[in-house]
């Protein structure tokens, strides 16, 4: 599960590649992916927001569709479906251990920790750089599968 503040930009852009990486190297069935939310305010009425159109356009530019996707909010039940909580940034740890609760803090990582850095992924709702959040997600992912494989 990857997880950022509203589910409409980093986390979804994670969740759509790394389920193209995992399809390419053909082992896509091994894995549930998916992503989430800290923050309820892009769901309300029960529905969630779709991806953000800048992240939406930055995925289709790397030949990813994340079509379909609406924001969701984490829950303490993800808590035992999921093996991994990769956060976007120190916010979005905080925000999760206080869903899941701390019996999973081992299961709440930060992203970048994966490309063997300590920072933040890029948020691009401040930034407006989707390409830099795109490499920072890309570098952490391929250190993911690294570890994985």
């Amino acid at each position: 599960m990857f997880v950022c503040h509203g589910n409409i930009c980093r986390s979804p852009m994670a969740e759509f590649m790394f389920r193209d990486m995992t399809q390419k190297l053909g082992r896509g069935a091994e894995f549930e992916i998916a992503s989430s939310a800290v923050s309820s305010e892009t769901v309300w009425n029960g529905k969630g927001s779709p991806v953000y159109p800048p992240a939406k356009a930055m995925l289709k530019s790397v030949g990813i569709s994340c079509e379909g996707k609406f924001s969701q909010v984490l829950t303490a039940a993800d808590g035992e479906k999921y093996d991994l909580f990769l956060c976007m940034d120190d916010d979005n740890v905080r925000r999760a251990l206080a869903i899941l609760g701390e019996k999973y803090a081992d299961k709440c990582k930060k992203l970048l920790t994966y490309a063997g850095e300590n920072g933040d992924v890029a948020d691009p709702w401040y930034t407006r750089d989707f390409n830099a959040t795109y490499q920072d997600i890309k570098r952490s992912l391929d250190g993911l599968i690294k570890q994985l494989q």
